[in-house]
């Protein structure tokens, strides 16, 4: 890493560790992961029960109940990645960022190599604090299958999600504004797309990574949602440096 980027990256891990903000949006996450995780739990066991099911057709995986967690609070985790960008226009030290680091998509790389490895960790961390959660109140519907690709394919999807959400925040700079761009692009649009029956639901970063995390391969192979993902993170992130390059602080 060359000696520019390397304090770059060093000075966007102070800005990010040093804020009450970075915990305090962690320590909601994995709690209101938990929580969700421990409900689902529950109504998936009481269904089961209820229906006196008496073949292994009701068990799912705790893990599973983590994923479907996580689709509902994801936009929590991500307020992460939105702080990282929107609270330096919102306290004018961008003007100081960009004059500390003259080339921008230094910027942009260096905020990008902090923000993959917390959010992989972060991911990785809130699909087994969701699986642990919820297995005990499974009783015998649930198990731990699977849950070491689960937690690894959370933690890949956050890391790219985190990214994502680094540009939307670079193009749009403001934290309300970008919550809500977030919450059309990951959750509104693909639930209307999906109930008018449109393949369009499909292609977006959320449902894609859905199927990537649930090792779902009946619309496309795994590779392929990954690489969905992905590119919706690459389309933002260069929507995201074009602007950061062509507008002043």
């Amino acid at each position: 890493m060359m000696p520019e980027l390397r304090a770059a990256v060093a000075a966007e891990w102070t800005k990010s560790w040093s804020v009450r903000s970075t915990w305090g949006t962690l320590a909601a996450s994995a709690v209101l992961m938990m929580m969700v995780s421990a409900q689902l739990g529950i109504a998936h066991e009481n269904n089961n029960t209820n229906e006196i099911t008496t073949d292994d057709t009701g068990v799912t995986t705790a893990g599973a109940i983590a994923i479907e967690s996580f689709a509902m609070m994801q936009l929590v985790l991500f307020t992460v990645a939105i702080l990282t960008v929107t609270s330096e226009y919102a306290n004018r030290s961008i003007g100081w960022t960009l004059q500390a680091v003259p080339v921008r998509g230094r910027v942009l790389a260096a905020k990008a190599a902090v923000l993959a490895p917390v959010m992989f960790v972060a991911g990785a961390a809130m699909c087994l604090l969701g699986a642990l959660a919820a297995r005990p109140l499974l009783g015998d519907w649930g198990t731990l299958d699977g849950l070491a690709y689960d937690a690894f394919a959370m933690g890949v999807y956050s890391a790219a999600g985190g990214v994502l959400t680094a540009g939307l925040a670079l193009v749009l700079r403001s934290t309300a504004t970008t919550l809500t761009a977030l919450f059309v692009l990951l959750m509104l649009l693909p639930l209307m797309l999906g109930a008018a029956g449109s393949p369009a639901a499909d292609f977006f970063p959320s449902t894609a990574g859905d199927h990537f995390m649930s090792g779902d391969t009946g619309e496309y192979p795994l590779a392929v949602a990954l690489l969905i993902v992905l590119a919706w993170t690459a389309a933002a992130a260069l929507a995201g440096l074009r602007l950061l390059k062509a507008r002043d602080a």
